[in-house]
């Protein structure tokens, strides 16, 4: 029994709705995106913008982004250097998503907060 239940969860592909959350997942990525829907930022614009980000953790969530083709970085040949980051069309295509996520938040925010506040 437990190696069909092995077997079967070797064989089994994984979701969509997985597959985004490995994109999407953290604490930081969507919050990042959040701040490139406006346009392009500069790493010290975005860490200014994301209060309690580390520099270290901002890199790592950049790099993950544009490995995932989501955001695009622009090295720009000037002295000093500048570089840019920005939504690729994918990242850009997260807006719906995100617009979701706030308009759902709009609507439960209240009953979330009274539910959590019982539990204290």
């Amino acid at each position: 029994m437990k190696a069909e239940a092995e077997n079967n969860s070797v064989m089994r592909p994984t979701c969509e709705v997985e597959n985004t959350i490995k994109i999407l997942g953290g604490r930081w990525k969507v919050l990042i995106i959040r701040e490139l829907i406006t346009g392009a930022k500069r790493f010290g614009e975005l860490q200014r913008s994301l209060h309690g980000i580390t520099q270290k953790m901002l890199t790592q969530q950049l790099r993950e982004l544009e490995e995932d083709g989501v955001v695009h970085r622009e090295i720009y040949a000037q002295i000093p250097p500048k570089v840019e980051y920005s939504l690729t069309p994918l990242g850009e295509s997260l807006k719906p998503i995100l617009c979701a996520m706030h308009e759902w938040a709009s609507q439960h925010l209240s009953h979330i907060n009274q539910h959590q506040n019982s539990n204290l």
